[in-house]
């Protein structure tokens, strides 16, 4: 498994096709108590467009419990959340996930280690 990082953009390859990820991931996560507030389809948003997408989902997700006392520290951080998670198909065919590296959020926030 290779992990690349981006401009604090973490991308972890995925084994499955972008349903079956997200739909893994999502057991995971609410299996955690974390909140799922959005799934959105990008691929079908293109085709009513008609333009042309590799399969693209978009996860919204988190918890008001932890995010909730990261934007009374610093309000700014707000757009970030809740977490997005990106799973999508790459033009081989290679599935990706891609989702914001919380050390690099840690940092362009400055946030503490306790937040």
């Amino acid at each position: 498994m290779v992990l690349t990082e981006i401009n604090g953009i973490i991308n972890q390859p995925s084994p499955y096709s972008v349903s079956e990820t997200l739909d893994r991931l999502v057991t995971v996560l609410q299996a955690k108590g974390i909140t799922i507030f959005a799934r959105i389809d990008q691929k079908i948003e293109a085709e009513k467009l008609e333009l042309s997408l590799h399969p693209t989902q978009l996860l919204l997700c988190g918890s008001p419990q932890t995010g909730t006392p990261l934007m009374v520290a610093e309000p700014a951080i707000a757009p970030e959340l809740p977490l997005k998670v990106l799973a999508w198909e790459a033009a081989n065919g290679n599935v990706w996930l891609s989702y914001n590296d919380f050390l690099y959020l840690q940092q362009w926030f400055s946030l503490s280690d306790e937040q």
